[in-house]
């Protein structure tokens, strides 16, 4: 194995921003690594389908985004190249191959950390390289091996608050940032709702954003948001969605002009609900939803259409949070 410490930084990048340029940049000073390589995924095999921009963009807006740091970090397009789901370990295996036998360190998310036993060949992953857990600002450090995923706890030897020894050898490592809080998800809503996103992404980035009208064409695909919640409602009530309320909200501060709740009469129903909704979407308006949550545990699903959030629960939980009561009366249906 060579004395060359490499940082292996994959994701989506839809948009790369300040977020990761920051983690990149804060793990390579404080361990010293010779250079970075920041792999975009062609798929990512955890990631729901949402409306994006596609493999082609979101490398350019890498290229773009990184320019400025050429000398340490090194855009690696494997995975592009390569096609179909891509798996980490895949490309790891590939970088272990090589001639010199780098010393890998793989940098991720505490949120893609929380589900990383879902990772495909994880344990393998644990004995083949270190692993350095960032953390944005608001999002908290484990306490304790009861905060790491299930499967993981196994596999760990020793543990204190700032790292994890594992039995193969390697290390977990985690590091608060100091650091902007952006995300993916936050800032293609700006975007959506015509809000500034310079102190987001750099300027490069958001020039081709609005050169290319990313994450702009829910809106455009759409159009009329009072007809497409009724075409919603109209959906989920085929489906046997109970008590389908339509709610108005263009005269008050809201994260949305319409939001949709259903209900589902078990934690599969409510998913499939929502699986419904999504591809008669799909199919008639040609979109994809911005952003989608709790799909895996059908307990409260989010569709994210940007001006329209339609919440499907289970029945049982939606009786708990009573998320009505949040806004007066239903729009008409």
């Amino acid at each position: 194995m060579s004395n060359r410490r490499m940082g292996v930084f994959g994701g989506n990048f839809d948009p790369f921003h300040y977020g990761h340029l920051n983690s990149m940049l804060s793990v390579a000073e404080r361990f010293g690594l010779n250079e970075i390589r920041v792999v975009p995924a062609h798929v990512s095999p955890l990631r729901v389908q949402t409306q994006g921009s596609t493999p082609e963009q979101r490398l350019e807006m890498l290229k773009r985004g990184v320019r400025d740091n050429a000398d340490l970090i090194k855009i690696d397009t494997r995975e592009i190249e390569r096609g179909g789901v891509s798996y980490t370990i895949d490309t790891l295996q590939s970088y272990l191959n090589e001639g010199d036998r780098p010393e890998v360190m793989l940098i991720i998310g505490m949120d893609q950390f929380s589900k990383f036993d879902q990772w495909k060949d994880f344990d393998k992953i644990l004995a083949g390289a270190d692993l350095v857990v960032t953390t944005r600002p608001g999002m908290e450090l484990p306490y304790s091996l009861d905060d790491f995923p299930m499967a993981v706890r196994s596999l760990v030897a020793d543990y204190d608050s700032h790292q994890a020894m594992l039995k193969s050898g390697r290390t977990i490592y985690f590091m608060q940032l100091e650091d902007v809080d952006a995300s993916g998800t936050e800032i293609r809503k700006k975007i959506r709702f015509g809000q500034s996103i310079h102190t987001l992404v750099p300027p490069a980035v958001e020039e081709y954003i609005r050169e290319h009208k990313l994450f702009e064409s829910v809106q455009r695909n759409i159009g009329d948001f009072e007809k497409f919640a009724q075409y919603c409602s109209a959906l989920l009530v085929d489906k046997g969605g109970v008590n389908v309320q339509t709610y108005d909200l263009r005269d008050r501060s809201a994260p949305a002009e319409f939001t949709l709740i259903a209900s589902g009469t078990s934690t599969r129903h409510a998913t499939a609900l929502a699986e419904h909704l999504i591809r008669e979407v799909k199919k008639d308006y040609n979109v994809w939803p911005e952003n989608l949550e709790g799909q895996s545990e059908g307990r409260w699903v989010v569709v994210d259409y940007g001006a329209l959030i339609v919440h499907v629960f289970y029945d049982y939980v939606r009786q708990e949070y009573r998320l009505e009561q949040l806004w007066s009366k239903p729009a008409r249906p």
